[in-house]
């Protein structure tokens, strides 16, 4: 029990309770070879109270034979140098024992001075924890800065195990927070051959940890299952996501693209189709995974009717949804354009902002916000009538309520004298072309 307790806990900075109740155990027992092991472990962690297991230590190595008191190799290199140098003054062997002990001296208190040392540099980040355990309640700002700033000071480190420490007790206090646990799987990814390793944090953040809101470092296990060659799984991780939260497009999305890449366009495309059949949710959420589709259906495709034909079949059945407005609108601005075809992109871009204005059942700021988009799109890349549309739709959507009223009117009868113009137009030259006709045949 205990030694499962040093391999969890044993690093702490703030492990002495845990340190002086293991040894305490071993001294009931008498086993006093067992506490000389204790403290040579001990010795070599920074935390807290290190001085007093370093003292403590060194009493214990005086009353040890010399063959005890340092690793092997060591002693015969004490051995080795002070009995040159006593031989050289013609001392006894005594004295070569004496001069040894003094190396042993020495060697403890500069190993001493390391420990305090790493004690020190852990100690700026131990003193900013103020809960290292586990609350409901969130950190506050500061502590999450730290912890950060301890996870680099302790991966500059470089010690794998002091690393892996660190994060499993940083996540004791920061449990709730899928940054530090992305960060940990990415730490444990760039190790070699700690798959599993890595699929298990991505395990425990997601089934015990973490909220479902909190879906990044779910979509991230999926994309890690993928890269394992391990599909089926990404798909069912990114199922479970839409069960919970229905209304939550990017799981959609993911998974539309993860079939793309798997199982090709159609495979995608049914995915979109059978989620937006499936979904009692907001059009807003439909709008979303309509805009998707359509930009979809165009890019492998490389043809722009394809991705606009997807916004026509759905248009009627979400007409109140302004990411689908804002996605067709966006989709016919953000085509690239063929001068040779710069007046037929201006009028789809126009026609789509005549549907929002006309036909949508968004709200009005919404209509106004979406306005603004088209005024912003006619002045970086309208054509030569541009500034006079851009005037008007200003005036319509920008003016006082008699302003607006006016301009509706004046559009309107616009609209009525083309419609004549190109009536009169027709009709003459019908009448024309019956006189030529009459004219010729006679």
């Amino acid at each position: 029990m205990f030694e499962r307790a040093a391999d969890s806990i044993g690093l702490d900075f703030l492990a002495h309770p845990f340190w002086d109740k293991y040894l305490e155990f071993e001294e009931r027992l008498e086993q006093h070879d067992h506490v000389h092991i204790i403290l040579s472990r001990i010795i070599h962690i920074p935390m807290h109270q290190y001085a007093r297991y370093f003292e403590r230590y060194r009493r214990l190595v005086r009353s040890k034979p010399l063959a005890e008191a340092v690793p092997t190799n060591i002693l015969e290199q004490y051995t080795m140098e002070s009995s040159r140098m006593i031989q050289a003054r013609g001392g006894s062997q005594q004295d070569v024992e004496r001069e040894i002990w003094a190396k042993i001296e020495q060697y403890y208190a500069d190993y001493f001075h390391k420990i305090r040392a790493e004690t020190d540099k852990r100690w700026i980040y131990e003193q900013e924890i103020k809960r290292p355990y586990f609350h409901v309640t969130e950190l506050d700002d500061a502590q999450l800065v730290n912890w950060h700033k301890y996870l680099d000071f302790e991966e500059s480190e470089g010690d794998f195990k002091r690393i892996v420490f660190l994060y499993e007790r940083c996540l004791v206090a920061a449990a709730q927070y899928d940054d530090f646990w992305q960060r940990y799987a990415r730490f444990m990814y760039s190790q070699e051959g700690k798959t599993e390793e890595v699929r298990n944090i991505y395990i425990r953040a997601s089934c015990l940890y973490t909220a479902i809101a909190q879906s990044q470092i779910r979509l991230q296990w999926a994309m890690f299952e993928e890269a394992c060659d391990r599909a089926d799984v990404a798909a069912a991780i990114y199922d479970a996501i839409i069960v919970v939260m229905p209304d939550y497009p990017d799981a959609v999305v993911k998974l539309a693209n993860l079939q793309l890449r798997q199982d090709g366009i159609e495979s995608a495309v049914n995915i979109y189709k059978n989620y937006l059949t499936a979904l009692e949710s907001s059009g807003q959420t439909k709008g979303i995974l309509v805009t998707e589709m359509a930009k979809l259906s165009y890019l492998t495709s490389g043809d722009a009717e394809n991705g606009r034909n997807v916004f026509r079949h759905y248009q009627n059945s979400i007409l109140d949804s302004e990411s689908f407005w804002s996605g067709w609108l966006e989709y016919e601005i953000n085509l690239p354009v063929d001068m040779d075809y710069h007046m037929k992109f201006l009028t789809n871009v126009k026609n789509v902002h005549s549907l929002v204005r006309q036909s949508s059942r968004l709200q009005s700021d919404q209509v106004r916000l979406l306005s603004h988009r088209y005024m912003q799109f006619l002045s970086d890349r309208g054509g030569k009538t541009a500034a006079k549309e851009y005037i008007d739709t200003d005036a319509l959507v920008n003016g006082s309520l008699i302003v607006v009223s006016l301009m509706e009117n004046k559009m309107s009868q616009s609209s009525e004298d083309g419609k004549n113009k190109i009536f009169h137009s027709s009709e003459n030259g019908k009448k024309n072309g019956t006189n030529q006709f009459i004219n010729g045949h006679s």
